[in-house]
């Protein structure tokens, strides 16, 4: 369903994170419901080699792939959102000038390593599972 204006879009996640799970489920949800052509990797080996990264790089930031090219944090949420109908007002409202460096720090600073540090935890106590 691809086409030059509207390549394929590959989203990389942590699956093995409940919240992150549970918010990307709703973007599959949509994307599949609509007929978008997005494809969802979680933490498996081989695909993050595929993608670039290692396990450690994808679980600690939220990434996607378009045209090859590797975009991460909040940015990656809004090339997400700008496929979904109904959400691409969110992508246009993270993209203005004020927004963008805000929702961007505290992506960065706030939600992704606390979200990372929930994650490494789940892993040392064995309760890291993917949940695709």
């Amino acid at each position: 369903m691809s086409t030059e204006s509207d390549p394929d879009l590959t989203v990389v996640y942590n699956d093995t994170c409940p919240i992150c799970a549970r918010e990307v489920a709703g973007y599959k949800r949509r994307t599949r419901a609509q007929g978008l052509d997005v494809t969802y990797l979680g933490l498996d080996e081989a695909e993050m080699v595929e993608a670039g990264l290692d396990r450690a790089d994808a679980a600690r930031r939220f990434h996607v792939i378009r045209d090859g090219e590797l975009i991460s944090g909040m940015p990656a949420f809004a090339v997400l959102w700008d496929r979904i109908p109904g959400l691409r007002w969110l992508a246009r409202l993270v993209r203005l000038p004020v927004i963008a460096p805000l929702s961007a720090a505290l992506y960065d600073h706030v939600a992704a390593p606390l979200l990372f540090a929930l994650h490494r935890r789940r892993e040392r106590l064995g309760k890291a599972w993917h949940r695709g």
